[in-house]
């Protein structure tokens, strides 16, 4: 089974809906796969979590399948998500100087693609 880490970075709704239609389609076709946000992506966290925007129910199925790996703490930080994240009990990714290391998900043989 090949291994697929989506990492998102750009923050425009447009384009993360891409990020977790695609994601929900590699589980479904029975891919591990999972999602970090990464850079501007992290500030969408309050509208995904409003039940009256448009990505909500994406948001809900990967979350409620547990798809997230993670939410890079010091973009969260820099964006002003990070209280948010910690209160979701998301998990938060900081191995890389605040970051999260793709570079381990590689030597871990995942695949990493970036949004």
């Amino acid at each position: 089974m090949s291994k697929v880490i989506l990492a998102a970075f750009r923050g425009d709704p447009m384009c993360f809906v891409h990020v977790l239609l695609n994601l929900l389609d590699m589980q479904e076709k029975g891919l591990e796969a999972r999602l970090i946000l990464e850079g501007e992506a992290t500030k969408l966290l309050p509208q995904l979590e409003d039940k009256d925007f448009f990505l909500h129910h994406l948001w809900k199925e990967v979350k409620e399948k547990d798809l997230l790996e993670g939410v890079c703490r010091a973009c969260a930080t820099k964006m002003g998500t990070v209280e948010l994240a910690q209160e979701l009990d998301l998990p938060l990714r900081d191995e890389m100087k605040g970051h999260p290391s793709l570079g381990r998900y590689l030597k871990e043989g995942w695949q990493v693609i970036v949004f």
